[in-house]
């Protein structure tokens, strides 16, 4: 099964030290905001309504960030923007357990560890990022297994239990 196009969110506070993240619903993890996008939309389109859908907030995009290409299927074609919050306020949803804004400093302890290259990469680079991604790998995938069985076994649980 291919899977769809994603479009993820790099949401600042306005001094720009603290970014935005959400827990998601399925598994206890904290990632970027965003999602798939759906074949009817663009990925401006879906960002907007992903960001939404999982925090309430309604955002402008500042600038496109990055665009990575998948090297397997373990991953999807993913464009990263930078956004600025222009209304809406925080609320929860099906797909997130919990939204809040942390530290840029102290983040790497909570978001997940691709989210947090992808965040220093789009931090540190004024151009367009355009790569592969190599980071996504079979050998990431075992380690990930092995280091983190629950998340794992619960990502599986309500991916399959879905269908």
């Amino acid at each position: 099964m291919k899977l769809a196009p994603a479009a993820i969110a790099i949401i600042l506070n306005e001094d720009r030290s603290q970014i935005l993240l959400v827990q998601r619903g399925d598994v206890p993890i904290w990632v970027l905001p965003g999602g798939g996008i759906e074949t009817t939309e663009t990925a401006q389109e879906a960002l907007v309504r992903e960001v939404w859908e999982e925090t309430g907030f309604v955002v402008d995009i500042v600038r496109k960030c990055a665009e990575y290409t998948p090297v397997n299927r373990l991953a999807a074609f993913t464009t990263i923007f930078q956004c600025k919050i222009v209304g809406g306020k925080h609320t929860l949803s099906a797909e997130s357990k919990a939204v809040a804004f942390f530290p840029l400093l102290g983040v790497t302890k909570v978001l997940l560890p691709l989210h947090m290259q992808w965040l220093q990469e789009c931090l540190t680079h004024t151009t367009l990022i355009k790569r592969k991604l190599t980071e996504v790998s079979y050998i990431a995938v075992v380690k990930f297994l092995i280091m983190h069985p629950y998340h794992s076994l619960r990502y599986l649980w309500t991916r399959f239990s879905k269908k």
